[in-house]
């Protein structure tokens, strides 16, 4: 379902728990790291696709979060022609997003990245609100600024900074170590940013691909 421009309708989610860390997740057979997002699917509004998304993707249900803000309108990005199938070049142009910022309510031992035989994540972490952008594909960059720098306002005062993490600065905020929920270390040819949790086998017949294509949409 693609918008007159060529834009796909799309919501992304930054999650926080209690402690204003946001959930990060490194998307699998790849090494970037992201927000869990998708598409809207025909006949969905934007909070629909999001608490759909949110169970795909991470394993929560709608009350196990509440919802903190939205984004005033739609916040767009352009896929480069080498991240779009041949049959959609032409008229899929990219994602135009709507972001949700939520505060989980729960126990964090709900999160679960094997919601679905579909995994689009391999190991998660919490994170400072302002995330490493070196470590996000180099198209979303941009439209993660956006949203997060928006939404901040709805943060403690305490948070409100404008602060990307880049390079060495990476490490700041990290915990000490892998999550309770995910016992066991990544495969010694897999390198984690410090603190980053791994989820052995999330998906048993996936192997390796060329991380090339990781990022690749799904246009319909």
């Amino acid at each position: 379902m693609l918008d007159r421009e060529g834009f796909r309708p799309n919501v992304g989610i930054i999650l926080l728990n209690q402690r204003n860390q946001v959930f990060w997740g490194k998307r699998i057979r790849s090494h970037s790291w992201q927000f869990p997002q998708g598409g809207i699917d025909r006949g969905e509004t934007p909070e629909q696709a999001m608490y759909r998304e949110l169970h795909e993707e991470v394993g929560l249900m709608p009350e196990h979060v509440s919802i903190v803000a939205r984004t005033r309108d739609w916040l767009r990005y352009e896929v480069p022609d080498r991240f779009i199938r041949r049959d959609a070049r032409g008229h899929y142009k990219g994602q135009k997003q709507i972001w949700y910022l939520l505060r989980l309510v729960a126990q964090d031992w709900h999160l679960n990245l094997r919601a679905t035989s579909h995994p689009e994540f391999d190991a998660w972490r919490w994170h400072d609100y302002w995330v490493p952008l070196d470590v996000v594909v180099e198209f979303k960059r941009g439209v993660y600024e956006m949203a997060l720098t928006e939404l901040a306002r709805y943060l403690p005062r305490t948070e409100h900074r404008n602060r990307y993490l880049r390079g060495a600065g990476r490490q700041r905020g990290m915990d000490d170590g892998p999550h309770p929920a995910y016992s066991g270390g990544a495969p010694p040819c897999m390198e984690l940013p410090p603190g980053a949790s791994f989820d052995p086998d999330p998906q048993g017949d996936l192997r390796a691909s060329d991380s090339n294509h990781v990022d690749t949409p799904r246009p319909l």
